[in-house]
């Protein structure tokens, strides 16, 4: 058996689901259940996805950042993990928990270990600059 090349899988899963919104090819990436291992302020932290249930999760953002886009700064293959260094840009346009729209732009960054089983995305753990965000929002005044 060949080994998956988790380096395109990750490359073609940002640009297509995350950026674009497009789930067509979602089974082809992501496991029959998700994991959101450790990702603290994530609603789904902690619990397992299936796919309607992860669908949800990337809509809940792409609805409240209007062109969401995340951009691959760096990316280290693993064995079943894969780390990427990003960059997340859009226009803060809907309500958040807490943080009401501000229409304002923003441009963070962040890191991703995706992890993966049997060939497909099965979960991840996270890290990014929360405060960056309220900061170029100005959520708090």
């Amino acid at each position: 058996m060949s080994k998956v090349n988790q380096k395109e899988i990750m490359t073609s899963f940002m640009d297509e689901v995350w950026n674009a919104g497009d789930f067509s090819n979602l089974s082809q990436y992501i496991s029959a259940t998700y994991e959101v291992i450790d990702d603290p302020g994530d609603a789904w932290n902690g619990k397992e996805l299936n796919h309607e249930e992860f669908i949800e999760r990337v809509m809940y953002s792409r609805n409240a950042f209007q062109n969401l886009n995340f951009d691959i700064q760096e990316m280290i293959d693993g064995d079943e993990k894969t780390a990427i260094r990003w960059k997340m840009s859009g226009e803060h346009t809907g309500d958040i928990p807490m943080i009401p729209a501000s229409n304002k732009k923003f441009c963070i960054s962040g890191m991703t270990f995706y992890y993966f089983k049997n060939g497909k995305i099965s979960g991840h753990r996270q890290a990014f600059d929360r405060l960056g965000f309220i900061q170029q929002i100005n959520a708090f005044g």
